[in-house]
Parts: structure tokens; C-alpha cells; sequence
């Protein structure tokens, strides 16, 4: 039978079983005590980053995805060895990725397990990311530059579109007992984020650059995507799935608006077999790389956006476009079984570097599972 034949209901169980069997072995082989999953080697094996790297808590996440969807004890105990070591992020008040590094922990750990301790860590977390808030702005300053090296030495608040996915933290915590004003912070962020980062034609530029003293939005650029004016696959992504979750807890209908327009430009622009180039407007296309992780982020931020759509087309649009991504992953970029390696090939990381390209990335089969388990209706919220 074709791949094409399956039914996605079959694609997605035999998906989970690969990326459950992958999961589980390198959750039993390496040891936390050595470092985080991040991007893999050459070799296909995981290389492992220090607890305080942006992308600590996808692992530890994705187990935690995996207690979810099966109830196995197993998995609760992976995910918490995974888990413990990332506390110390709780206290980090110099980056806007504590969403990344403690709600997909301690987070989903809380939601999963009721730990009280769990929730602790969050509000904690939270507290650190609302030092970040800037009231003239309206946003999270996302990086600390002062010290590049680089052009971003002159960027005095930066904001990357990036920085959409964690206001989760925020909204959670804000809603669970935490301080009110994170709900009301993280809701503005979204509404400066959607405006600076949405074009009018529903691409997405990566960075915004605001004045702190004025609020004033200077330019947009980028760094991660190939120019100033291109479309960074994974940025519009990001913007797919944080505007929607935004929408999701504020009800704001301008979120909705943006996240559509961001979502249709996508859909619009994505080549015949769904997998996206790494830039859409990279002029090497199509020789270009393409990245996996993207289309993991946008197949699952579509998922949830078919949900939130009132429109029924458009809604189901939506969610075959979701459909043919994941169909794509689960059948062309799902790595080989290794001791210690990835869910998913063929991702890239950051290009213009010339970093963690065609590589497995944490946050690739983060997503991936997230997505897999939002086509299921079993998603953890």
C-alpha cells in the first residue's frame, strides 16, 4: 500500500509508535547529568547542551507529551529525570525563552502529574520573564546584544517573532494564581508582535527593533532568514502558532486576523510536496535546504487554528493543509532508529550561521508529537 493510501489516522499511530520507540531510547541511554538534546551529529546521534541553551526543555517536554497520550508510568518517569535539572532556568532574567526552557517542563509537568512544586517553578519562571516587559513598547525585549560582536551590537530592543511562543508561560501562570498583569503583558506583546512582524501581505519579518524610550518601531530585519525582506519558514511559523495561541487566550480577534493572514501566506507559498524551504524567498530555491522544523511549529499551530476558525472552509482548509505537512514528515523526514538520535531529519537550524543544517533538532520532534497528538484530539491543554 502507498504511502498515500494510509489513512491519517493510520499514518499518525504508526508515526507516534517510530517516534515512541526513538523517544524512548534516548531517553534511557544518554543521561541528563551530560546536557540537553539540541541538533545531532553527523552521525545521526544527539549532541547535548548545557541546561541554560534555549532549547533545554524540548526533550524533557516531549516525554512529558508522551506520558500524556499513553498514561504510562514509564514515561512520567523519564520525563521527570528529564526535567529536574532544568530548575536552576527558573531565575534567568537576561533572555525571553524561559517558555521554551520551564513551561514545556515544569509546565506540562504540572498539567500531567498536579506536582505543586511543578507549578512553583512556573510562577517563578514567570516573574523572571516579567522583568523583561516593556510598558513604553509594549513587549518582551527578546535579547541582551550589548556584548555581540555583530550588527545587533546597535539593536537596543529587539523583538523576534520568535518570542510569540512564550507567552504560553504568561497566560498559564498569569490565569493559575500568578500575578494578573503577565495575562495583560503577554496579550499586548502578541498585538506589538502581530503588528510589527505580520506584512500586509502575510509574510513575517523576524526581528522587530523598537526604541525603549519612545516605543517607536524603527525597522525590521533579520537573522535567521535570508534577508531583511524574506520569509524565514521557521518565523512564520512561529507566528502561525503563537498569534493563534494568543487568540486562543485572549479572544482578541485582531490575534485571530494575524495568525490567518501568517497561516494563508504559508499555505499559499509552500511547495508541491509541503515541506518548506528553510527561507521561502531564498533564490537558491529549489536547491535550497529545506526545514522540517518548520513545517512541524506550522502543521501544529494550523491544527489548533482550524479549531479556533468560525469559517467551516476555511477551517477545513486549515486542517488538510495541516494534513499534507504531517503526511510529509511522517513519511519522507522521520530519521532512522538509533540508540540516541532524532524523531525527525532534515531540519535546519541557523542557515546564514551555516549551523545545525539537515540536522535532527529537539524542537523538530517537539512539535512533531504536539502535532501528532493535535490531529488525534489529544492534545495537552
Amino acid at each position: 500500500m502507498a504511502d498515500t493510501d494510509v489513512s491519517m489516522d493510520d499514518l499518525v499511530a504508526r508515526a507516534m509508535d517510530r517516534a515512541s520507540a526513538q523517544l524512548r531510547r534516548t531517553a534511557t541511554t544518554l543521561d541528563p547529568a551530560n546536557g540537553y538534546p539540541r541538533a545531532t551529529r553527523a552521525d545521526g546521534s544527539w549532541e547535548q547542551r548545557p541546561a541554560n541553551q534555549w532549547t533545554s526543555g524540548f526533550f524533557a517536554g516531549t516525554l512529558w507529551y508522551m506520558a500524556h497520550a499513553t498514561h504510562d508510568p514509564e514515561w512520567r518517569t523519564l520525563a521527570e529525570r528529564w526535567t529536574v535539572g532544568l530548575e536552576s532556568n527558573k531565575n534567568i532574567r537576561t533572555t525571553h525563552d524561559l517558555g521554551f526552557m520551564i513551561f514545556n517542563s515544569f509546565g506540562h509537568g504540572y498539567l500531567v502529574t498536579g506536582d505543586r512544586h511543578y507549578r512553583d517553578v512556573v510562577m517563578e519562571a514567570s516573574r523572571s520573564l516579567a522583568t523583561r516587559y516593556n510598558p513604553t513598547v509594549g513587549a518582551i525585549k527578546s535579547w541582551e546584544t550589548g556584548n555581540a560582536n555583530d550588527a545587533r551590537r546597535t539593536w537596543k530592543f529587539p523583538v523576534i517573532v520568535d518570542n510569540l511562543m512564550n507567552l504560553e508561560l504568561l497566560f498559564w501562570a498569569g490565569a493559575h494564581g500568578g500575578d494578573a498583569a503577565w495575562v495583560q503583558m503577554a496579550g499586548q506583546h502578541a498585538l506589538t508582535s502581530g503588528r510589527a512582524h505580520v506584512r500586509p501581505d502575510g509574510s513575517t519579518a523576524h526581528v522587530a527593533l523598537f526604541d525603549p524610550a519612545t516605543g517607536a518601531l524603527e525597522k525590521t530585519v533579520t537573522w535567521q532568514g535570508y534577508s531583511d525582506s524574506s520569509a524565514w519558514a521557521r518565523g512564520q511559523a512561529w507566528a502561525i502558532h503563537g498569534l493563534t495561541a494568543a487568540y486562543r487566550h485572549t479572544r482578541n480577534p485582531e490575534l485571530l486576523d494575524r495568525a490567518q493572514r501568517a497561516a494563508d501566506w504559508f499555505i499559499a507559498h509552500l511547495p508541491e510536496d509541503r515541506m518548506p524551504y528553510w527561507d521561502f524567498r531564498d533564490p537558491a530555491i529549489p536547491a535550497a535546504r529545506r526545514d522540517a522544523s518548520a513545517a512541524a511549529i506550522a502543521a501544529s499551530g494550523l491544527y489548533d487554528l482550524a479549531r479556533r476558525t468560525q469559517d467551516v472552509t476555511r477551517a477545513a482548509g486549515y486542517r488538510a493543509a495541516a494534513d499534507r505537512m504531517l503526511r510529509s514528515l511522517a513519511t519522507k523526514y522521520m530519521a532512522p532508529a538509533t540508540p540516541n538520535g532524532a524523531v525527525l531529519a532534515h531540519s535546519t537550524g541557523g542557515k546564514p550561521q551555516n549551523v545545525e543544517v539537515d540536522v535532527g533538532l529537539s524542537y523538530a520532534d517537539y512539535y512533531f508529537v504536539e502535532a501528532l497528538l493535535r490531529h488525534s484530539g489529544n492534545f495537552l491543554e
